[in-house]
């Protein structure tokens, strides 16, 4: 029930450099983190699933329900990004939808298909870094 020092120190240490990491970054290095984080979380609740650990399950597939509404949907800027937002806005309720039923089915088939709808764009995003605006504003330049 104890965990070893190592462990707290090397769960701390990721802790801060993932702070750190997110405290300095662009609006588009945030994006990315979080579609790392949405592709980490379905392949936690894949994990959780196969070896039957609802609790786990639920944790990384509500980790991921979240990044998906709260950070992917709700940075979309739909006045500006035009029909690709609105694209990204209706695909990313799709994968909420699918890690719903796949939370309450167990349905890894669900979590695949959100991989592979997510997976693409992921990379797309790494590929575009540096070249101008995109559909996205960063949080603080809406008021918030």
């Amino acid at each position: 029930m104890f965990t070893s020092v190592n462990s707290r120190a090397a769960s701390a240490y990721k802790r801060v450099a993932a702070e750190t990491s997110v405290q300095g970054a662009d609006p588009h290095t945030l994006v990315g983190l979080l579609y790392d984080a949405l592709l980490q979380s379905i392949t936690q609740a894949r994990g959780a699933m196969s070896r039957g650990d609802i609790e786990a399950k639920g944790a990384a597939l509500g980790k991921a329900v979240r990044i998906t509404e709260e950070g992917l949907k709700a940075g979309l800027n739909l006045q500006q990004g035009g029909d690709l937002a609105a694209n990204l806005q209706q695909l990313y309720s799709y994968c909420v939808m699918r890690l719903t039923q796949a939370n309450l089915r167990n349905d890894t088939k669900a979590l695949e298909e959100v991989t592979q709808l997510i997976e693409p764009l992921a990379q797309s995003w790494q590929q575009i870094k540096g070249r101008g605006p995109t559909p996205l504003q960063p949080l603080t330049g809406r008021g918030a």
